[in-house]
């Protein structure tokens, strides 16, 4: 989790996701009824016709329209039961705004999220967000004062709000993978495409959209589609929210209306721009520090600069890092975030990532980049394969001075500082492969699994380089596969050398043994070879 996880709020033009932010942490329900008032029930027709006016979207990154999604739903249940689900598993570390909408104005979150519900006539309204974080308790907290003010004879409970906490990843925030941690199964994509619309909660049909799209939906039946429409573009009225990190002094969400100028947004958080703009996060693309300055924030602004506007995910690189070095960066975490559940993503992803960082090494070629992207594109279970291979070809492009510098030198001659958000997490853990020698047969297999980690000598016999944390699949792999159960995996990293979780096995007097169960160190009796990047070969 990124610590700075609900960075401070900015705006250009009026308040309106972020009203009232200026004089107050967050919004308690009183506060938030000053603002807003308690909105009436509406008839379905009447905010299918008003989302469909403004041309509202989802603003989680697809842009679906609303309207449609809300007339999916009714059809689907007819007569039955529905259920509205708020996406709040903000898992992409670039972005920022549904967390800080969840802790500081989450009753503007439910008023559009009840609205909904009441209107389809839903059974329930599920707020799904990160587990164990402050966002689900601000929720929890609004959740409780709304039961509270129905206790007191209030209306503020007219349909059950129930806030399920998940774990968050990169892929938790997809429209499958949330519908399968709220119903108590893993929170990855499913292997086959289905629509939350037909079967989502439960199997009932689920409204599901991004938070800031149930806070506007708010707006829109608040104001009303003239008023709300009295700010941003004719085609795209309204406002945005934006999270501006990386090389900005001044990182923040921010509101803006559809239309600013990304030149200004980065003016305003005193961005150094460097050697691009990445725009939509880590299925984003890159823009050149020429064309942000020019580039206006709306979904056809975004497309004409070669970019989509996505979550509003703005990041700036900066002078002082490798834009390289940051572009394999990334590349390596999607690799380790992937279900895994499909060859694109489970081999795929890594022979990218590795590529990647061939290239900031200097040995490697775009050549084979781009030859891995090939493997996984338009391949894959759900859309992380295509999403990261849009991503690594957008920084190809964009950083093409960067990668001759690297390619002829072996370095640009500045450091990776890590500008681009990143989790703490396996990306960011390095570990060990270690043999039994007494078991050891010199098959040879575990080179084959792990050629960038694992070296042979004359007799066949392996020693081992460390094992970066977005490998960890393949190495536990080549652990499970040692035909002669010599092998098993420690991480370096942290409090001393410990095994690593389950499914890996352990061998202790011929037994299979689950890892983190108490093992005998197995070592090599004599000399122990050290390997080129200062580790020991176990």
């Amino acid at each position: 989790m990124i610590p700075a996880r609900v960075p401070r709020v900015l705006r250009m033009g009026p308040a309106r996701l972020t009203a009232g932010l200026d004089h107050t942490r967050r919004l308690d329900l009183p506060a938030h009824r000053t603002l807003h008032g308690a909105p009436e029930p509406r008839e379905l027709g009447e905010l299918i016709s008003h989302a469909n006016e403004v041309d509202m979207r989802g603003r989680g990154g697809a842009a679906f329209p609303f309207a449609r999604k809300l007339r999916a739903v009714a059809d689907s249940a007819g007569s039955g039961e529905s259920v509205v689900l708020v996406n709040g598993a903000e898992g992409e570390p670039a972005s920022s705004k549904d967390a800080m909408l969840l802790t500081r104005n989450p009753h503007l979150v439910l008023d559009g999220a009840v609205l909904a519900a009441e209107a389809l006539g839903a059974r329930e309204v599920v707020v799904a967000t990160a587990g164990g974080e402050v966002a689900e308790a601000s929720v929890a907290a609004a959740v409780a004062e709304r039961r509270a003010a129905n206790i007191a004879g209030g209306a503020e409970s007219r349909v059950p709000i129930r806030v399920v906490g998940i774990k968050e990843r990169f892929i938790s925030g997809e429209g499958g993978a949330l519908v399968n941690a709220v119903n108590g199964e893993e929170g990855i994509p499913p292997g086959r495409k289905r629509r939350a619309a037909i079967s989502g909660v439960d199997g009932l049909p689920t409204l599901l959209s991004n938070t800031e799209t149930y806070a506007q939906f708010a707006l829109l039946a608040e104001l009303g589609p003239e008023r709300y429409a009295e700010v941003g573009t004719s085609k795209e009225p309204g406002t945005i929210l934006l999270t501006v990190s990386g090389g900005a002094a001044n990182g923040a969400v921010i509101e803006a209306p559809t239309g600013t100028y990304l030149g200004d947004v980065l003016a305003l958080t005193e961005a150094d721009v460097g050697d691009g703009v990445l725009i939509g996060g880590y299925h984003g693309a890159w823009l050149s520090a020429e064309v942000a300055q020019t580039a206006v924030l709306s979904r056809e602004g975004m497309k004409q600069a070669g970019a989509t506007l996505g979550a509003g995910i703005i990041v700036p690189l900066g002078e002082s890092t490798c834009s390289l070095g940051e572009a394999a960066r990334v590349a390596a975490y999607l690799a380790a975030e992937s279900a895994g559940q499909c060859g694109p993503c489970r081999l795929g992803l890594p022979d990218i990532a590795r590529a990647m960082y061939a290239l900031v090494e200097g040995t490697g070629s775009v050549d084979a980049v781009r030859r891995c992207v090939r493997g996984v594109e338009r391949r894959g279970a759900c859309f992380h394969p295509d999403g990261t291979a849009k991503f690594v070809l957008s920084a190809l492009d964009a950083f093409e001075s960067e990668i001759a510098l690297h390619l002829e030198h072996g370095s640009c001659g500045r450091p990776v500082r890590g500008v681009l958000p990143m989790p703490e997490r396996e990306a960011d853990v390095e570990y060990r492969l270690e043999v039994d020698w007494s078991r050891c047969a010199g098959h040879g297999l575990c080179a084959h699994l792990l050629p960038e980690f694992v070296d042979l000598d004359d007799y066949g016999f392996p020693s081992f380089r460390n094992v970066p944390g977005w490998m960890a699949k393949e190495a536990r792999r080549t652990v499970e596969m040692c035909p002669a159960l010599a092998l098993r995996l420690v991480q370096t990293t942290g409090d001393g050398p410990k095994p690593v979780g389950s499914p890996l096995r352990l061998v202790k007097d011929g037994v299979l043994k689950k890892a983190g169960a108490s093992v005998p160190r197995l070592t090599r009796v004599g000399a122990v070879p050290r390997n080129a990047l200062g580790g020991t070969a176990g």
